[in-house]
């Protein structure tokens, strides 16, 4: 039976892979107006939300879950790094600033694809 936390997934999934995809398609191209500093700290909340649903993929031994979980820790990094430099925290190579926002659309439409695949995945 599908719970709250599915919907929420698929939800949060659907609105993340518009965000990336409307701008990539030359639809509300204002969204690639967004601040880098937002856009990297979407790009890392929800790479740890799909982090934690790839977990919960894994833990219905559901092999879905093992692929979910590769790309949350590469999107992890990739919004961990910058952030943590924001703060102060690393070397100047951790501000990623050869990511163009087309590279941050595509990553915002492969995290919005595995959120909306979690909402069922989760489940099996």
């Amino acid at each position: 039976m599908m719970q709250m936390r599915d919907w929420i997934s698929g939800l949060a999934g659907a609105i993340i892979f518009l965000l990336g995809l409307l701008p990539l398609i030359g639809r509300f191209t204002f969204l690639n107006n967004l601040p880098v500093s937002l856009v990297i700290w979407i790009v890392a909340g929800a790479g740890f939300y799909l982090a934690v649903n790839s977990i919960i993929e894994i833990t219905n031994s559901n092999i879905v879950g093992w692929w979910s979980f590769g790309i949350a820790l590469v999107v992890l990094i990739i919004g961990l790094l910058p952030l943590l430099h924001s703060f102060g925290i690393g070397s100047a190579w951790f501000e990623f600033k050869w990511l163009s926002k087309t590279i941050y659309n595509v990553i915002f439409v492969i995290e919005g694809i595995f959120l909306m695949i979690a909402t069922f995945a989760m489940e099996l």
